[in-house]
């Protein structure tokens, strides 16, 4: 099952900001007070899904904005691409690379989330086009 991480400052910063962003819940991992873990739970991550996902205390300082990709990009399919990134710019994100249409694949945007990581998200292209 694949898993990722997100390494955050500001714990509670970072989950309001990805629970707004893509509707995530979390939830603290018995045994992970120590680095306040929490399990993520959304639309398609979770313990009963392909894919399962953590947030956690970032060990050390974070990455110097705007500095280059700091680790791996994860990128997430959303109904509007444009509106999610305006939300994210609107609530503590900043821009890495605006909407931009990918002919064939869809309209893909990142932002930085406030904590050093890079976010991206994806409106596929319609069938056929």
């Amino acid at each position: 099952m694949p898993h990722f991480e997100i390494h955050a400052s500001d714990v509670e910063q970072a989950k309001a900001f990805y629970a707004g962003l893509f509707g995530w819940n979390f939830t603290p991992m018995p045994g992970g007070e120590d680095v306040g873990y929490h399990l993520i739970e959304g639309d398609q991550i979770g313990s009963d899904k392909l894919l399962t996902g953590g947030l956690m205390l970032r060990m050390g300082d974070a990455p110097v904005a705007g500095s280059p990709v700091r680790g791996g990009t994860m990128t997430y399919e959303v109904g509007d691409c444009d509106a999610r990134y305006a939300w994210a710019l609107a609530n503590g994100g900043a821009e890495a690379l605006p909407p931009t249409d990918f002919p064939g694949i869809g309209r893909c945007a990142y932002v930085e989330d406030g904590q050093g990581n890079i976010v991206g998200m994806i409106t596929p292209a319609p069938e056929g086009n």
